[in-house]
């Protein structure tokens, strides 16, 4: 059994790599051909976004067939609802809308086409993610919780157990949806508050006599201001939620030591949040464009860009939760590195308990 299990990335990668001895590549990534290799591999140093990218393609040409099942079992329902809207009401929508147009409007704010698109598109967000919560809550959220155990299966060179896993989700489950729910309120907390605040610039730019059109320019530098505090805000839900799984911590908890874990980078997280965040929205803009509005005389671009386009879509959101995880792995292990700690991975000690009791 491995005392490291799931903590040290590049030295885990370079055993699964000796393992792994048919794929070239993966020899070529890790090994040190150099006689002080082994010295190298003990000061690790924290990945870029470009190396937790490669990670995820070879931890995914590793293990292709347990990532892709739980795409298409687990995250390709949730990507078939959330394009197509097909929970969302438009008159709801239309309604939220409507409001928040009265809202910029007595702000001050000038009703020009992009307000009214980014109102209507923040109402169908708002409404949409109300209506899918059921799902994000169970099948979004075990599709996270199966590709953290799996990465962590990778880096232990041990096969994906699925009567394993449902012991260690069954366990840990009850943390994971509280730490969930947490991360839902600090995302509604701060949507609030860019709302109230982007209110509140607006209006007293209005009440000092600025005309409308020049209102809108501070409008948008906060709003791309806040969209930066919104991002860092993501990145540290998406590792609390890795932790959760990983670690005895949840909720508040988890949220505040992925905050502490991902001191000194940021960086890393916003260029994987920003990937990320640019190819959902390049994905759902095609099935916008192509499947909702353009359609071929009788609709058949429907029968296969549709489907093509929530493969594609869930693609991207298994890339995404797998960077995240790495990403976590990355930051814990430079930090394990650098304070030389060592300790039995909650998951392993998971299952050594529950092996024991049924031995009992």
């Amino acid at each position: 059994m491995e005392a490291f299990t799931g903590l040290s990335p590049r030295t885990n990668s370079t055993t699964l790599d000796k393992d792994k001895n048919h794929d070239q590549d993966f020899q070529d990534s890790h090994l040190e051909s150099t006689d002080n290799g082994d010295q190298q591999d003990r000061h690790f140093h924290s990945m870029d976004a470009l190396e937790i990218l490669r990670e995820t393609v070879r931890i995914l040409r590793y293990n292709p067939i347990g990532f892709l099942s739980i795409a298409a079992l687990l995250i390709c329902p949730v990507s078939t609802v959330l394009l197509s809207n097909v929970l969302v009401d438009q008159s709801i929508v239309k309604k939220l809308t409507f409001r928040l147009l009265l809202l910029a409007k007595s702000s001050g704010l000038p009703l020009k086409p992009v307000i009214k698109q980014s109102c209507q598109k923040f109402s169908e967000m708002v409404i949409s993610a109300v209506m899918c919560f059921p799902l994000y809550v169970s099948l979004l959220l075990l599709s996270k919780a199966a590709i953290v155990y799996s990465v962590d299966c990778t880096y232990s060179r041990k096969n994906f157990d699925s009567r394993k896993f449902y012991v260690i989700v069954t366990k840990i489950w009850k943390r994971i949806v509280v730490t969930y729910m947490w991360v839902c309120m600090v995302i509604a907390s701060c949507l609030t508050l860019f709302i109230v605040l982007l209110v509140a610039v607006s209006s007293g730019f209005s009440v000092m006599g600025f005309p409308p059109d020049l209102i809108l320019y501070p409008a948008m530098i906060f709003g791309i201001i806040f969209s930066m505090i919104l991002a860092n805000a993501m990145i540290i839900c998406n590792i609390a939620i890795v932790i959760s799984v990983l670690e005895d911590d949840a909720g508040p908890e988890a949220l505040l030591r992925s905050s502490s874990l991902i001191k000194g980078q940021t960086q890393v997280g916003l260029l994987i949040f920003l990937g990320s965040t640019i190819g959902m929205t390049f994905v759902e803009g095609l099935f916008e464009h192509r499947v909702k509005i353009l359609s071929y005389g009788n609709g058949s671009s429907r029968i296969w860009e549709g489907p093509l386009l929530v493969i594609m879509y869930s693609f991207v959101m298994l890339i995404d939760s797998m960077m995240s995880s790495i990403f976590y792995f990355s930051c814990k292990s430079y930090r394990m590195e650098s304070s030389n700690e060592e300790s039995l991975p909650v998951l392993e000690a998971l299952t050594i308990s529950s092996a024991l009791a049924e031995v009992q």
